[in-house]
C-alpha cells in the first residue's frame, strides 16, 4: 500500500519544458554578478511577490542565510540569537561565520518568543534569526521593536514560508533580508535553491559578491564569497513555480479548512498557528498532541497516511551542540514541543478523497490513542 506522502513536489509538464529548454540552450549556468536569464526571470517574479527592492537567487535555503550573515560582517565574538525548534541550518550558518548561537525558547505557535529573545539580549548580540516555523509567521512587530532598540540585524528564516503574511505584508520584507527555500517538498520549488529578499542596496551588492566568489567581472574578487550560484535549469522550474504559487496555496488553504473541520473537538489535540492577522501557507499542517505521539504517527502509518515528526531533537540536544556544551540549555516550551508535535498531509497534490482519507486515518487514530 502506497502511503500518501506529507509533502511532494507538483511537477508539471510546464517545468519540465522548462528545463529541458534550458539544456537544450546549453546554457546551464550563468557564473557572473547579476546571473542568468532564468535567474533574474525567477528573481523579477519572487520581488514582484515579496515587494522589496531587491532578490538574490541562490542554490539553497543553507546559502541564502549564510550569505546574508556574511553579507552583515557576522564574524567571531559576535552572537546571534537563534531557535532551537528549527532545522540545523538555521545555527550552522552562524556557527560557519565563527560567532556564538544563541538559543532562546518558543511560543505554543512554535515561533520564537520575543520575551525570551529581549532577555538573551548581551553587547554581543549582532543579529536574531527568527523562523516562520511550517509557513506560519513569527511576532514580527515585537522581535523588531526589541532588535531596534539595541541595533541589531533582523534576518528571517522564511524557509517555509514563501506567500505567507504578517498583517498584509509578505515575510521577507519584514526585516533586514529574508531568507526562502526551494528545496524539493517546499512551496515552490527548484529541486534545490534559495533566495534572499531585502530592500538595502549595500546588502544586496554584497549579496551578489558572495554568491559568486566576491567578483563582479571576471577574477576580480572583491568579496569573500562562495559558488552559491542557482543554475539557470532550477531557475527556470523554480520561474514556472512562481506561476502556479496562487493555486499552490489555496489549495493547502482548502486542504487544511477542511482537515480542520474534520479533527475540531478531538480532546488531545490542538492546532495553534491560528492568529488573527497572519496569513499561513500550510507548508505542513502540525497538531500538539497531548500523548501517544509516535502511536498516533505509527497508526496512521498502518491506515496508509504518512505523518511526520519534524524536528524531533532540538538544535542543541543534537550531538554536534551537545559537544559545543548547549546540551544544559534550559527551553521548556521547544522541548516539549519536539515530544508532542505531529504533522499531517496538507500538500497541493492531495485529490478530496486523499484530504478525506488523511482526516479519516487521524481520527481513527486519535480515538485509539488519544
Amino acid at each position: 500500500m502506497a502511503l500518501i506522502p506529507v509533502n511532494k513536489p507538483i511537477i508539471g509538464e510546464e517545468e519540465k519544458k522548462a528545463v529541458l529548454d534550458v539544456v537544450s540552450s546549453g546554457m546551464l549556468v550563468n557564473a557572473s554578478y547579476e546571473g542568468g536569464a532564468k535567474v533574474r526571470e525567477f528573481e523579477g517574479k519572487v520581488k514582484g511577490l515579496v515587494g522589496t527592492k531587491h532578490v538574490i537567487a541562490v542554490n539553497s535555503g543553507t546559502a541564502a542565510l549564510h550569505s546574508v550573515l556574511m553579507a552583515l560582517g557576522i564574524k567571531r565574538g559576535d552572537e546571534v540569537i537563534v531557535p532551537s525548534f528549527t532545522f540545523l541550518a538555521t545555527a550552522n550558518v552562524v556557527l560557519a561565520c565563527g560567532a556564538k548561537p544563541v538559543f532562546v525558547d518558543i511560543k505554543e505557535d512554535y515561533n520564537m518568543d520575543p520575551a525570551a529573545f529581549r532577555k538573551a539580549v548581551t553587547r554581543k548580540t549582532r543579529a536574531v534569526i527568527p523562523v516562520h516555523v511550517y509557513g506560519y509567521p513569527a511576532d514580527m512587530d515585537e522581535i523588531r521593536e526589541v532588535a531596534a532598540s539595541r541595533s541589531i540585524r533582523v534576518v528571517e528564516d522564511a524557509a517555509e514560508s514563501l506567500g505567507a503574511t504578517y498583517h498584509g505584508t509578505q515575510t521577507g520584507k519584514l526585516s533586514d533580508a529574508g531568507c526562502f527555500s526551494l528545496y524539493a517538498t517546499k512551496v515552490v520549488t527548484s529541486g534545490e535553491g534559495g533566495a534572499i529578499s531585502t530592500d538595502d542596496d549595500e546588502l544586496a551588492d554584497k549579496l551578489r559578491l558572495v554568491r559568486n566568489h566576491g567578483q563582479v567581472h571576471g577574477y576580480d574578487s572583491k568579496h569573500l564569497g562562495f559558488n552559491y550560484r542557482m543554475p539557470e535549469m532550477c531557475a527556470a522550474l523554480a520561474s514556472v513555480q512562481m506561476d502556479k504559487l496562487d493555486g499552490f496555496l489555496r489549495a493547502r488553504a482548502k486542504n487544511a479548512k477542511r482537515l480542520g473541520e474534520r479533527i475540531a473537538g478531538v480532546k488531545g489535540a490542538k492546532f495553534t498557528q491560528d492568529a488573527e492577522g497572519r496569513a499561513h501557507v500550510f507548508y505542513l499542517y502540525t497538531l500538539r498532541l497531548r500523548r501517544n505521539r509516535d502511536k498516533v504517527q505509527q497508526a496512521m502509518g498502518a491506515a496508509g497516511v504518512a505523518a511526520a515528526v519534524y524536528w524531533p531533537t532540538p538544535v542543541h540536544r543534537t550531538p554536534l551542540y551537545r559537544k559545543l556544551g548547549y546540551a544544559g540549555k534550559r527551553l521548556p516550551m521547544t522541548d516539549d514541543s519536539a515530544k508532542h508535535v505531529l504533522s499531517i498531509p496538507v500538500h497541493p497534490g492531495l485529490t478530496p478523497e486523499e484530504v478525506e482519507k488523511v482526516g479519516d486515518a487521524f481520527l481513527a487514530a486519535a480515538r485509539e490513542h488519544l
